[in-house]
């Protein structure tokens, strides 16, 4: 599946956010959520495209964090693939962040569809953002297309966007993981 450029840079905000910002594994080693200035970095890493590094104001990086907790969870239900729950976890984050649609320019001519929040302040409008590329994901039932890593010790989040839907780890390192030891219990 391939979803369009902005649902698409939502969704890969989204994954990036829940891997970096919820505690867990991540291949075996303990994820822990940064906070102060080292939050803000992480976000700003995790929300920079086309080689811009946004600048993340505390206060929205405190929103962020609280919308990332909602994020996750709709990752989980849609990889438990309980499209109900997922659906109904999405419909409650758009409610909350006012996710709104709105037509922009491209630099070409062209519009696209773009969703902000009530306001245009940095947590608002990507917490809504977030809310609308996990609808944009859902509504077009591509429901599956979201998991959570089925390696040992990993619980971190992905979006498949291989043509036949089959990824299950969060990246190559546990799909290696997983291998090798698949590997090493055929060899015994």
């Amino acid at each position: 599946m391939r979803f369009d450029s902005h649902i698409e840079r939502l969704l890969t905000a989204a994954t990036r956010l829940v891997n970096q910002l919820t505690p867990g594994l991540d291949g075996g080693r303990p994820v822990v959520v940064p906070n102060g200035t080292a939050l803000r970095t992480v976000i700003g890493e995790a929300l920079a495209f086309d080689g811009r590094t946004p600048s993340v104001p505390a206060t929205g990086a405190r929103v962020l964090v609280d919308a990332v907790t909602d994020v996750r969870r709709v990752f989980e239900a849609a990889d438990d693939g309980d499209t109900t729950r997922a659906a109904e976890l999405t419909n409650d984050l758009l409610r909350r962040t006012g996710a709104r649609p709105q037509l922009n320019p491209d630099p070409d001519g062209t519009w696209h569809l773009h969703f902000h929040g009530p306001s245009n302040h940095f947590g608002p409008g990507w917490a809504a953002g977030l809310a609308a590329g996990l609808t944009m994901a859902l509504g077009v039932d591509e429901i599956g297309r979201l998991g959570v890593c089925s390696a040992d010790r990993c619980d971190r989040v992905y979006v498949d966007s291989s043509r036949n839907g089959t990824r299950q780890f969060c990246s190559t390192r546990c799909q290696n993981r997983m291998k090798a030891a698949a590997h090493r219990a055929r060899q015994k």
